[in-house]
């Protein structure tokens, strides 16, 4: 139930800046919550448009500063099936249901403009979902289990389009390497080679080893990594701090 006002909050956590392996791509997924109606059941989560566009922004910005390489992409929020909506609300609270929609197509609409015109704004792509879902015959009951959320063909959706927009930008998942060996390629009575030859710098390898193989044997170990040296560097035993 998150909206991008709550959202930022945890931006820096989750997108350091001083990360020294950004991802090389991400998407961002909001609005459906934003668009909640005030003065009804959920507007607790509501945004107001102009917010929830400058939200996005501060997020994509935050992102290009992470790693200028790195492709962004804007999904908008998917379409309501405000019939959908009053059947789940009755289905749970009977005559107590809700009078009015919380939600409706006509304001996620509006977000979902917004979301669009801001990537083009800012040269970055995007997933239209509330445009591209309503194309289908039966969007509401095929795509959204309640009205809102997403069926496994909304979920099946999204995921074409998200494969689509990387494939244009030379992003494929199977092109990419495994961050660590695939359980075949180790040898039981080397498995120290494996990880040596897959891990894409020694510092990962020795926080992987450290904490999961051999954590009382590297204990002992004079070395600690410099990250800005991007080296390790081998200490005399007495002069460890311990």
């Amino acid at each position: 139930g998150y909206n991008t006002r709550w959202a930022l909050f945890l931006l820096t956590h989750i997108f350091p800046l001083d990360s020294t392996k950004p991802p090389a791509a991400t998407t961002i997924f909001f609005g459906a919550n934003d668009a909640a109606l005030l003065g009804r059941n959920s507007e607790r989560q509501h945004v107001p448009v102009e917010e929830y566009k400058e939200n996005l922004k501060k997020m994509v910005l935050h992102l290009k500063e992470c790693s200028p390489a790195m492709l962004v992409v804007l999904i908008t929020p998917p379409p309501v099936d405000e019939e959908g909506r009053k059947d789940y609300a009755k289905s749970l609270y009977g005559e107590k249901a809700m009078q009015f929609p919380e939600r409706t197509n006509e304001m996620a609409g509006v977000y979902a403009r917004q979301c669009v015109e801001l990537a083009k704004d800012l040269g970055i792509r995007s997933i239209d979902l509330w445009s591209k879902m309503q194309g289908t015959d039966g969007w509401q009951k095929k795509f959204l289990s309640d009205g809102l959320h997403l069926t496994s063909e909304g979920n099946a959706v999204v995921h074409e389009e998200v494969v689509r927009v990387f494939s244009e930008a030379w992003l494929s998942a199977a092109d990419m390497p495994y961050d660590f060996p695939h359980h075949s390629e180790i040898d039981g009575k080397n498995p120290e080679k494996a990880f040596l030859q897959k891990c894409y710098n020694i510092a990962s390898f020795i926080s992987f080893i450290r904490s999961s193989l051999l954590p009382l044997v590297l204990d002992f170990l004079p070395f600690y990594w410099s990250p800005t040296l991007n080296l390790l560097v081998f200490l005399p035993m007495f002069d460890r701090g311990r």
